[in-house]
């Protein structure tokens, strides 16, 4: 395994990071246990040293899971992350109440990676006049955490305003080769780095969408490529080529997937990315992006629709099917994410959104297509 140095700090964190979101589940959804502890184990036995969970994953078995591993592995091995749920906290107190839980979970003394967890503008405001950040610095004094972090999912000028704010340790945003302009992007990861912060690269596959169902289109653009390798490879290399990027995390789900990425980790610093190759994976970005079935950019001055419909939200699944050629899995996420009354098949052609869509998007006529697409036999 090879390592790069936390900025703000004298650890050394495996370039592959394991994230404890989409552990092996049992038939009813819940963590299959023995096979999650034989993947801990496997990634400790092979040098993975950063692992991430989080207070809300599986309900909090995410983190009793990781606790039951801390009783059975050397603690100074283990870089854990958690993260506190803004979206939950209301008060002061609920600042403590969330840490203390998360501590008990784990059955450690302290977290050494403790972040806010998904912040955008609104959980940012609430952060603020919480005095959170005077309370993490309290935290850190007294030894609870080691270090101050974030995670995010809003757009780069929200980013922007955050990272600017406070000398964060670190951050935790999505970074891949597909979405450089979405949310804090290449840009996020640029600001990041020039303030000293650590930089934990979540979602490098897409959640799996950039190494399944390749498009026709984008198979023949990476053919171009002098390097045969794999979709995985693929996109971890991409965010390995950052230099300033600490960890690549992934939400490995199989002990088959970890120790294909251990496997990749360890080939990583073999691999530089010319100029060429990079031009090659911009061109499959542009061919995925080309792809996009409605130019909707989710700014919802069509909301609230009269008839309830999630136009945003129906459009962005749409999209996401479309784009990444897999219509079974965005049918699961359509009927799980979209409430039934909120579907496309609820719109009944009314206008009333047309007029307010800065992109001119014929909302209704559209909508007739996500639901005939959604529509099952």
């Amino acid at each position: 395994m090879f390592y790069r140095k936390m900025p703000r700090s004298q650890d050394s964190l495996s370039i592959l990071g394991l994230g404890l979101m989409r552990l092996p589940a049992t038939p009813e959804g819940h963590i299959d246990e023995e096979r999650s502890l034989e993947m801990l184990q496997h990634a400790v036995d092979n040098g993975v040293n950063y692992f991430d969970t989080a207070w809300v994953y599986y309900n909090g078995a995410s983190e009793q899971l990781m606790g039951k591993f801390v009783d059975r592995a050397p603690r100074n091995k283990l870089l854990i992350a958690t993260k506190s749920p803004c979206w939950l906290i209301k008060t002061p107190s609920d600042l403590d109440k969330y840490l203390y839980e998360s501590l008990e979970r784990l059955r450690t003394d302290y977290i050494d990676y403790y972040l806010l967890h998904s912040l955008g503008q609104r959980s940012w405001n609430e952060m603020k006049k919480l005095k959170a950040l005077d309370w993490l610095e309290k935290q850190k004094a007294d030894g609870r955490i080691r270090h101050i972090g974030f995670s995010f999912h809003d757009k780069y000028p929200v980013f922007k305003k955050i990272a600017e704010y406070y000398d964060w340790d670190f951050c935790q945003f999505m970074l891949n080769y597909l979405d450089t302009h979405y949310q804090a992007g290449l840009s996020g990861y640029r600001l990041a780095s020039s303030k000293g912060m650590g930089i934990i690269a979540m979602e490098p596959l897409r959640g799996g969408k950039l190494v399944q169902n390749i498009p026709p289109g984008v198979d023949a653009i990476w053919k171009k490529s002098a390097h045969a390798w794999n979709p995985v490879q693929r996109a971890l290399n991409w965010i390995w080529n950052l230099e300033h990027c600490t960890v690549a995390l992934s939400g490995m789900s199989n002990l088959e997937q970890l120790k294909e990425n251990i496997e990749l980790a360890k080939l990583s610093p073999t691999v530089e990315l010319s100029e060429k190759e990079l031009r090659i994976y911009n061109q499959a970005r542009l061919e995925y992006i080309r792809r996009i079935a409605v130019p909707c950019t989710e700014c919802r001055y069509c909301m609230p629709c009269p008839h309830k419909v999630a136009i945003p939200g129906v459009f962005g699944i749409y999209n996401e099917a479309v784009m990444f050629n897999d219509r079974d899995r965005h049918l699961k996420e359509y009927k799980g994410w979209i409430p039934e009354e909120s579907r496309a098949d609820k719109c009944v052609n009314c206008g009333a959104c047309v007029s307010k869509c800065p992109q001119h998007i014929p909302i209704p006529d559209r909508m007739k297509e996500v639901a005939e697409y959604f529509q099952e036999a």
